[in-house]
């Protein structure tokens, strides 16, 4: 169980930005990013203030503006981990990021990886969306990683497709059968103890340069019957 205001172990750590989706929270997605977490990520999770649950002002527009405040979260830590005294400070690995999103979160995240996004942003993951309207992809190489149910009514499967042909780097699809915009994000629905597993290989692969997870990754990907796995990932 994820314990509030846990000590920080020592070392520093690859940072992962998870984006929610449209009338979400980022406590929502704990059963997937608290198990990042214990892999060894340190994973920053903004509420954003016009698309979140309850927002006093909800803006659907506003995902277009989501990636420059992700960006505004990522130069934050890069202020919290200079800060003496800070629990922060020199724990966070600010060369090794990425970004993952579900939903809106996640055309957030492809809207990261734009021309000229930089070097230290190193991977991508969009779960249930697709590529941010007008943008992209472009600049240093980073792997991207897309899931989606192809039963998906909010986010159509063709969407998430579309933005996967536009990716010039390497990449992956997994195509979930016969599931939704996210049900396979609740533990003990089917599906979920394999995206947290093929999730956390592609994180393991790209932030720390782990040759085995992407061994593992693609292992897990076709074992379980459940998905469709297209590997481009090189």
């Amino acid at each position: 169980m994820p314990v509030r205001n846990a000590e920080m172990a020592a070392g520093r750590f690859p940072v992962v930005l998870f984006s929610h989706g449209l009338h979400s929270l980022p406590e929502l997605h704990t059963p997937l990013t608290s198990r990042w977490a214990a892999a060894g990520f340190v994973v920053a999770a903004p509420a954003y203030p016009h698309t979140k649950w309850r927002a006093p002002r909800f803006d659907r527009a506003d995902v277009r503006r989501q990636p420059g405040d992700a960006r505004w979260v990522l130069e934050h830590l890069r202020r919290l981990d200079r800060r003496v005294g800070d629990r922060f400070a020199g724990h966070l690995a600010l060369d090794r990021v990425g970004a993952a999103g579900h939903s809106a979160g996640g055309y957030t995240t492809a809207g990261l990886f734009t021309p000229g996004h930089p070097a230290w942003l190193r991977a991508g993951i969009v779960i249930s969306g697709g590529g941010m309207a007008g943008a992209t992809y472009g600049g240093p190489a980073a792997p991207q990683l897309f899931l989606h149910g192809d039963a998906d009514r909010i986010v159509p499967l063709a969407r998430g497709w579309a933005a996967y042909r536009q990716v010039p780097w390497p990449k992956a699809f997994l195509r979930l059968a016969n599931q939704g915009h996210g049900e396979f994000l609740t533990p003990g629905r089917r599906g979920f103890e394999q995206v947290v597993a093929v999730t956390t290989e592609f994180l393991r692969w790209t932030l720390y340069a782990d040759p085995a997870a992407l061994s593992a990754l693609r292992a897990t990907a076709r074992s379980s019957g459940i998905a469709e796995f297209t590997d481009q990932l090189g």
